[in-house]
């Protein structure tokens, strides 16, 4: 345990970062594994209402800088290239 005061804070804070971090990345996935379950049934309308909602959670944890922005445009091109290849 850190004695300075400034290292307790630093501490304090990286462990509510890391908290906020944690949940951005789950919704992340959440929302990837059901475009991904859309499309795999064949919901393709839906998997097209769920790739907006993907894409827009993808750059908003990039502003955020939770993930690059360059990986949020990465998963988006390749989200968008199986919806292309399934219609």
């Amino acid at each position: 345990m850190a004695n300075i005061k400034s290292a307790q804070k630093r501490i304090k804070v990286i462990a509510k970062k890391t908290l906020r971090n944690k949940m951005v990345k789950s919704q992340l996935k959440t929302a990837i594994r059901r475009f991904e379950d859309a499309l795999s049934l064949g919901n393709l309308e839906e998997a097209k209402a769920l790739l907006k909602t993907v894409e827009k959670k993808l750059h908003q944890a990039a502003a955020k800088n939770v993930i690059h922005k360059s990986k949020a445009s990465r998963k988006v091109s390749r989200l968008a290239q199986k919806i292309n290849k399934a219609v």
